[in-house]
Formats: C-alpha cells, sequence, structure tokens
C-alpha cells in the first residue's frame, strides 16, 4: 500500500473530522499531494492541495475558511482538518500524490489511496 487514507466517520453537521494519509512511496516529501472526494451519483471533485514544501496551499472554493491541509514530511503524512462540516461534504475521500504537477486536475496525479468515507448528518 502507498497511501492509506484513514480518520473518516459519521459527524453531525458543524462538527469536525481530520483525515490522514499516510505514505510508503520512497521520496514522499518531493510529491505534491491533493484530496479529493466522490459523492454518490456526481463526479469527483478536488478539495484541498499542498506542494511538497507546504509552501502553497489549494482549495476548492466550497471548502475554503472550513478546511485546512498540511502535511509533516518527517512522517509521511498529510492532514485535511475539517470543521464545520455540513452534509453536502458528505463522500469518499481519497489522498492522491503527484511528483509533477498535480493540485486540481486528478490526471496529475500519480499514486492513489483507497479513500475514507465521510457521512455529515443534519
Amino acid at each position: 500500500v502507498q497511501l492509506q487514507a484513514s480518520g473518516g466517520g459519521l459527524v453531525q453537521a458543524g462538527g469536525s473530522l481530520r483525515l490522514s494519509c499516510a505514505a510508503s512511496i520512497r521520496t514522499f516529501a518531493a510529491y505534491t499531494v491533493g484530496w479529493f472526494r466522490q459523492a454518490p451519483g456526481k463526479e469527483r471533485e478536488f478539495v484541498a492541495g499542498v506542494s511538497w514544501s507546504s509552501a502553497a496551499t489549494h482549495y476548492a472554493d466550497s471548502v475554503k475558511g472550513r478546511f485546512t491541509i498540511s502535511r509533516d514530511n518527517a512522517k509521511d503524512t498529510v492532514y485535511l482538518q475539517m470543521n464545520s462540516l455540513k452534509p453536502e461534504d458528505t463522500a469518499v475521500y481519497r489522498c492522491a500524490a503527484a511528483r509533477n504537477g498535480g493540485y486540481y486536475a486528478d490526471t496529475q496525479y500519480d499514486f492513489w489511496g483507497q479513500g475514507t468515507q465521510v457521512t455529515v448528518s443534519s
């Protein structure tokens, strides 16, 4: 397993969750990492991304101000802190790593985790 996502669960609207993406990729610290989500019947969408050095972060408009992406390269782990969760955040969340490029386009990513379910009840 090269990317392992965890931390999903069931939470009430307004609550918080922190997702983790643990990597076993060589030189993971050199990769851009993104989080994507897919709700039933919908297309996969970009949620957040972080550059290898954490100098740059990007967010979908729908999560700006509520979600925070961060990484700890010493632990080969990327986090997604999700606050003020809404029912529309319900989806399977997957992390992905890109050696070159990355961020918004899922075609730019080389490795994908298996996904973790996030369910937000109203």
